[in-house]
């Protein structure tokens, strides 16, 4: 079937299954806020659902119902669900500035696509840190509405990540240490020189912009609520965490709308990064020390986002830890279309939901404490397709173009 692979399994000590969706995860993510995001994203150029993908051959190897697939190897071009966040949250900030220095309140995103406040936009400069996904999406959003983008990479991002948001217009800084040194950096230079950091974590000294991001990433699980087949929510979703602000956003986004029957929620991370799992295991946000390397390189962060935090520690049921080569057997398993399922082109951190499905289907008192049985329904997102083509080709063995190819 596929390779089996060691990992950690806990359950949430925190968890409030029965607990409504309360005021403090409100004040993080909420239906207004939703109904905000997708009106300034759908606006934009190019603006169409990603596909849910049905995986049947997968569900049955597994021994579940099914198994379905969010691919996000296509948004907007980019190779990733990071546009939702970080360009949206490029758009709030520009249109609260342009308030502030118009009086206008009526500014809307048309009015940055089309350049009405032009002059304006190119006065502001807006940063970000970034293992590659989210400072593609700020360049890239900075470059649609007009405004100066400055980001700020550690040292382990590859060159290829490196000149992907370079062909945006942003100026790239390589930072020394981790995305989470990378993080304070950007903080530092940005007071010091007046520009607008988009974050996408927060340590609870800057919340409007992450706040912005993470409900941006909320329309991806809105999509998938829409093309669910049926009207059986699932019971399962694998969610890869890294700061935890896309698995905070899917969380709550099923939380609204199942209430109780929302799906049982797996957090999934690098076993070189877990502060998740340590986190939820101590009740408290724990800082990760130390080499936070991993193929994963997407979620190879040492902290929690205190934003994600609200909704994560009542709201996850549970969290994991796997090997970087879980990942690439993951990689690998989509791409030759494993079980008659057809191939699919999917990164490195955008896999970890699915690798750590596989891992615990395979293992008997995994599934025992995690209720996965014939019965399960199964939601994965595929977060990323190649956004670094060479590591894609180097773990697969073929370039995302070869496996493409086979899907037609």
């Amino acid at each position: 079937m596929w390779a089996r692979h060691p990992f950690e399994l806990i359950s949430n000590p925190s968890a409030t299954r029965a607990a409504a969706y309360g005021p403090e995860q409100v004040e993080v993510l909420s239906a207004e806020g939703l109904a905000r995001a997708k009106e300034i994203i759908c606006a934009w150029p190019g603006y169409a659902p990603t596909p849910l993908v049905a995986l049947p051959g997968i569900a049955q190897a597994a021994g579940v119902a099914s198994v379905h697939y969010k691919d996000e190897s296509e948004r907007f071009g980019l190779k990733s669900f990071k546009p939702l966040g970080g360009a949206h949250a490029v758009a709030r900030l520009l249109i609260r500035q342009i308030v502030a220095t118009t009086g206008n309140d009526g500014i809307t995103v048309h009015d940055l696509i089309d350049g009405k406040y032009k002059d304006i936009c190119a006065g502001i400069t807006v940063t970000a840190a970034t293992d590659g996904n989210h400072g593609r999406s700020v360049a890239w959003g900075a470059r649609m509405f007009g405004c100066r983008c400055v980001i700020f990479i550690n040292e382990a991002v590859s060159q290829q990540r490196e000149d992907a948001i370079a062909k945006f217009g942003a100026t790239v800084r390589r930072n020394p240490g981790s995305y989470d040194d990378a993080v304070r950096t950007a903080q530092q230079t940005a007071q010091r020189e007046g520009w607008h950091v988009i974050p996408d974590t927060s340590d609870g000294s800057i919340v409007e912009a992450p706040r912005d991001v993470t409900q941006g990433y909320a329309l991806m699980a809105a999509e998938v609520i829409e093309q669910l087949p049926g009207d059986s929510p699932p019971t399962h979703i694998f969610l890869q965490a890294g700061v935890g602000g896309m698995a905070a956003a899917t969380c709550a986004e099923f939380w609204q709308h199942f209430g109780v029957d929302r799906p049982t929620t797996i957090l999934v991370e690098p076993e070189t990064s877990a502060c998740w799992f340590e986190s939820l295991k101590a009740k408290e946000p724990v800082a990760i020390k130390g080499n936070l390397d991993s193929l994963m390189g997407g979620l190879s962060c040492g902290e929690v986002s205190r934003l994600a935090w609200t909704i994560l520690k009542p709201g996850a049921d549970a969290a994991m830890t796997i090997p970087d080569e879980a990942a690439a057997d993951a990689m690998r398993l989509l791409a030759a279309g494993a079980c008659g399922d057809a191939p699919l082109v999917a990164g490195e951190s955008g896999v970890a939901g699915l690798a750590a499905f596989l891992a615990v289907s395979a293992n008997d008192a995994a599934r025992q404490k995690l209720a996965l049985n014939l019965s399960s329904r199964v939601v994965l997102f595929g977060t990323e397709g190649a956004t670094d083509p060479q590591a894609y080709a180097d773990i697969v063995g073929r370039s995302e173009e070869e496996v493409a190819d086979e899907q037609k």
